[in-house]
């Protein structure tokens, strides 16, 4: 199998599935009340990241995640600053992948459980309270407000505290994400790619088929 086509679609179809939870799941919980911010990057997020660093171990390919996702988010069916979302969805991959940057290859000290959950605190923290910073950058930027660096230090208080809850789940996910991938499920070459593309195209076809009813 052609590395870097493997690669490609892997890329394709994490950040197909990072962005359909960001449009589709996202608003589902937005719906319930629920913090579905922060449930979606402990949960959904940190688990598209981290799982596609242990299977390909491939600096840069978060960051494409990102992008994919990133752009999938523009057509967010259910309202919201679509660009300024995808950008900062695209600021989360670049965050993961200087955190987790000496990690590409060696996960030799993420066999104690201690660390584990310290890094998944660390790593949903950092990513979800930079994601929130850039938004509040962009935003008033895209409205044409203008944005203001006072501004965003009087609300830095607020979205550092934010953070909170979504490093609490990532101390939980972190270590259920590195349980699944020591069983080392494999799909088989002529499987690989009609699964990949298969679940990148239905998460593409669902979210411009919403949008196109209600979005566009």
């Amino acid at each position: 199998m052609n590395k870097n086509m493997k690669l490609f679609a892997g890329i394709l179809v994490f950040g197909s599935l990072w962005g359909f939870s960001e449009c589709i799941i996202g608003s589902v919980l937005k719906d319930t009340g629920l913090p579905y911010g922060s449930i979606i990057t402990g949960v959904f997020v940190l688990t598209f990241l981290v799982l596609s660093r242990i299977m390909y171990r491939q600096p840069g390919m978060q960051l494409g995640m990102g992008v994919v996702a990133g752009t999938l988010r523009i057509f967010n069916p259910f309202g919201g600053c679509h660009l300024c979302s995808a950008l900062a969805i695209m600021a989360e991959g670049a965050i993961f992948e200087i955190i987790w940057y000496s990690f590409s290859f060696d996960f030799d000290n993420m066999k104690n459980i201690t660390n584990q959950v310290s890094m998944g605190v660390i790593t949903a923290y950092l990513v979800y309270v930079g994601g929130y910073i850039v938004t509040q950058i962009l935003t008033p930027i895209v409205s044409g407000v203008g944005f203001y660096v006072e501004n965003l230090i009087v609300f830095l208080p607020r979205i550092l505290a934010s953070g909170l809850l979504p490093g609490l789940i990532g101390a939980f996910v972190l270590p259920g994400v590195l349980q699944i991938s020591r069983l080392d499920l494999k799909i088989k070459d002529t499987l690989y790619y009609p699964a990949t593309f298969g679940v990148s195209a239905f998460c593409w076809i669902a979210v411009l088929s919403l949008w196109f009813m209600w979005g566009a």
